[in-house]
């Protein structure tokens, strides 16, 4: 399956259905965390939801059209990393990621987003890669902000997050923008 090293201590890996505890495990521990930024989180009450939802993570990597993988930082499982939907026709895709909060601070998306970005424009040809964040979080929007993406504009009332709407903010980087690191 899928493994791809970022650098010494990070690696980034295709879930399978024997990482269903690991995953869960890290959701539920950083519930609290992750619940304000993710819609999805109050749907994860244990492993067995991720046997439905894995196979289809799988199956987009086996159809060329994308992936979810886990965040290995020295061996450990701290955050997750998407690459959304392919359109091939117009070689554009987005990223998405989520980090535990002990893990933060370390540069671990950063270096796993640079890492991914390299292999999206060199190897995969890949023309366009959008990150879209809440734009009030932060940290989430420090990422795109840090690695030179353009900032496009704010989608007003973009996602409905339990109980209120949140706005989103869209980042882009183009192949010939980014300098291979």
């Amino acid at each position: 399956m899928f493994s791809y090293k970022v650098d010494e201590e990070i690696w980034i890996e295709l879930f399978q259905i024997h990482h269903k505890e690991e995953l869960f495990d890290l959701i539920d521990t950083n519930r609290e965390h992750l619940r304000k930024w993710l819609v999805w989180v109050d749907k994860r009450k244990s492993p067995n939801d991720f046997e439905e939802i894995i196979p289809i993570w799988t199956r987009n990597y086996t159809d060329n059209n994308g992936f979810d993988a886990g965040i290995r930082y020295n061996g450990k499982l701290v955050g997750m990393i998407g690459l959304h939907y392919i359109d091939w026709k117009n070689s554009t895709t987005s990223i998405g990621y989520f980090l535990s909060e002990e893990a933060q601070g370390h540069g671990i998306i950063t270096r796993t987003v640079s890492s991914l970005l390299n292999y999206l424009f060199s190897t995969m040809k890949i023309n366009r890669v959008e990150i879209v964040c809440a734009v009030k979080n932060r940290k989430s929007r420090a990422i795109p902000e840090r690695l030179g993406f353009v900032k496009e504009g704010i989608k007003r009332d973009g996602q409905w997050l339990y109980d209120h709407y949140e706005d989103l903010v869209t980042y882009s980087m183009l192949s010939k923008e980014w300098n291979m690191e």
